[in-house]
Parts: C-alpha cells; structure tokens; sequence
C-alpha cells in the first residue's frame, strides 16, 4: 500500500519486518502480523507467578486469627480512632472551631502513638478486631512505634501498599496490621 504514489510507504521502513512478513513467508500486505501480537503479548506477561494471598510471604495464614486484616477494617479502624480524638477534643479541651482539627490530630497522633506502642491496639482497632504486630513476634515498643506514627500521619507512605497489604509505615517499623 503506497501514499501519494509507489515512492511513499504507510510503513516505515524499520517497522516493515513486523509488517510485511509473517514467520513462515506468508506475506500480509503491510498488515499487522497476529503472530507479532502473539508473541509480544507473551513476553510482556511473562511467566506468572503464583499470587497467592496477602501475608503468604510472611509466613501469615490465608484467613483467621493472625492473616493480614483487610484495608476497610484499617479505613474503619481509622475513622473510628479519629472521630472518638474529636470527641475527646470537643469535650475537654473546648478549642475556637477553626483549631479543632488541630487539636483532633494532635490527640490522634498521642493515642496512635501510646497505645500502639505499648500493646498493638487503638480503640477503633480493637472495636474492628484487628492489630499491629511486629513480624519477628517482639512487642512494638516506643521507637518502631513512633516512626510508624510519624509516617502514617504523612498520610502518603500509608496509602503505599504492597503485594502484603503493608504501607511504607508498616515496612519501615517491620510490622503488618492483622485479624485478631
């Protein structure tokens, strides 16, 4: 097929091998070869690994006490720990109401923080039966607890998630929040 005359090809002269000729000598009349589309689709799929399911990785059962906990159960655990923070707030601390969500995530930053670092649960955590744990068994302890802290409240290393359900802050503190 020629454009403007036999002197233009549609087809580049560096593309006419996957145009114009199929394995096999068939030729194609500068059609796309199947066989080109084949073999490409292949090769960009490669050998697929077996996916398995979060925390297979790590050694964690597939469901049940100990398997990864599913990201609605942290999203709910969250809401629920930050609006029981603006409570505590509205209802102690009496901030102007511009300085309220100020006070809310300073108050959410202590309790994530405290209660993290000594025993693995916030409130909302614990009401939807979940924790963290450290993947080597220890307790949390106030270090890996306050860089878990400091990055969850970043809002992005949370939101970064692996084939294991674990944020930055979870890979960075050596923990993976799972099902009680």
């Amino acid at each position: 097929m020629t454009l403007a005359g036999r002197s233009f090809l549609s087809v580049s002269l560096m593309f006419q091998p996957r145009y114009g000729v199929c394995p096999g000598g068939r030729p194609r009349n500068f059609e796309y070869c199947e066989c080109v589309t084949d073999q490409h689709g292949a090769a960009a799929v490669g050998p697929r690994k077996q996916q398995g399911y979060p925390g297979q990785d790590l050694g964690l059962p597939e469901a049940g006490p100990g398997s990864i906990a599913s990201m609605s159960r942290r999203v709910g655990a969250i809401f629920v720990d930050w609006l029981l923070c603006t409570l505590i707030v509205i209802a102690l601390v009496r901030p102007a109401r511009q300085d309220v969500s100020y006070w809310t995530l300073l108050v959410f930053a202590a309790e994530d923080f405290v209660l993290t670092a000594l025993t693995g649960l916030t409130i909302g955590k614990r009401l939807l039966g979940i924790r963290v744990a450290r993947l080597d068994g220890k307790m949390i302890g106030p270090l890996w607890g306050l860089v878990r802290t400091v990055l969850l409240l970043t809002v992005i290393p949370p939101l970064l998630v692996n084939r294991d359900l674990r944020g930055l802050h979870d890979r960075a503190s050596n923990t993976a929040v799972v099902r009680i």
